[in-house]
């Protein structure tokens, strides 16, 4: 695996990272992305690889499984599975507060 170095910063929604560039930005190998979208817990689903592109709300997912994945040493579904929740979790507090309930 690579460093624990990830690139901090704010990716815009309109922006999209390259492979190389999405890998560096979560610290880890290529390789690791690429196991992880060819397993359907990243990405949009495209086989072909010089396709690829990633915004934000994939690097945000590709954090979380990786702090799953090294914190707590899960295997790369049971983060997937974590990362899903949370993802469920955000979305639930956002239709909350659209309705006007505060979730504090």
């Amino acid at each position: 695996m690579a460093e624990n170095n990830a690139v901090n910063g704010i990716v815009l929604d309109e922006a999209s990272l390259t492979l190389e560039e999405f890998a560096r930005a979560c610290a880890v190998e290529r390789q690791w992305v690429v196991e992880r979208v060819e397993s359907g817990m990243l990405g949009d689903g495209s086989h072909y690889v010089s396709q690829w592109r990633f915004t934000s709300r994939d690097l945000t997912r590709a954090r979380r499984l990786r702090q799953m994945e090294y914190d707590f040493d899960a295997e790369p579904e049971l983060a997937a599975l974590v990362a899903d929740l949370f993802e469920e979790v955000d979305h639930l507090r956002k239709r909350l507060r659209a309705a006007g309930i505060d979730t504090n």
